[in-house]
């Protein structure tokens, strides 16, 4: 099974990604070694918390500028949660702090008149076609927790109602993001990892 690399930058419960990925029979390894992120054949970038000081941590670990060449590199990348939000360029919840600009758009504050952080499973709705949910069936329930969220449909490959449209999923190429919980979303969860960890199999086999 594929080396996957989790990005270890001291924020959050990484441990909860590595382990979701390790139950699917991947290597998946909590690492900041640049030696083993660049040897992977999949990396994750999971975050909780506030967007500011997820940045500043990454960048403390000397793991931004890792992250950005390794979303960029073709290779399979997962961006969970915060770590999808630091893909785009700002935040309006740290505004002045830069996210890594890999994809083009701001994360805003959900929208007044629903409850924040939505804290909650809730229904996602493809937009098109996927490697992310592939195979997935309908409906898809994820689990959300989450003030803020990009404002940017263009590479969207789901979206959930919560006082509107949420962009839920994003995909480009190689390059994969969920705003929800993919480890705490149950069986349809690991079907997302799973789908990631095959898609790293088979970028190994190619390289």
């Amino acid at each position: 099974m594929p080396l996957i690399a989790v990005l270890d930058y001291g924020i959050g419960n990484l441990h909860s990604a590595q382990k979701a990925l390790q139950h699917l029979g991947a290597d998946a390894r909590l690492t900041a070694d640049p030696a083993v992120v660049r040897d992977a054949a999949g990396v994750v970038l999971p975050g909780v918390g506030n967007f500011g000081r997820c940045m500043e941590a990454l960048e403390a670990a000397g793991l931004d500028d890792l992250a950005i060449e390794c979303a960029t590199s073709g290779r399979p990348f997962l961006g969970v949660c915060v770590g999808m939000q630091m893909l785009f360029e700002a935040s309006e919840e740290s505004p002045d702090v830069p996210g890594l600009g890999v994809l083009p758009g701001t994360v805003r504050r959900l929208p007044d008149g629903v409850k924040r952080p939505q804290m909650q499973w809730n229904r996602v709705v493809p937009t098109r076609p996927s490697g992310l949910l592939a195979g997935i069936p309908e409906p898809i329930w994820v689990y959300f927790v989450h003030s803020y969220a990009a404002d940017s449909d263009e590479h969207a490959v789901a979206v959930c109602d919560y006082g509107g449209p949420v962009v839920a999923a994003v995909e480009r190429d190689a390059l994969w993001a969920t705003q929800f919980h993919p480890e705490k979303s149950g069986k349809v969860g690991l079907r997302i990892l799973g789908n990631f960890v095959q898609a790293a199999a088979g970028a190994a086999e190619a390289a």
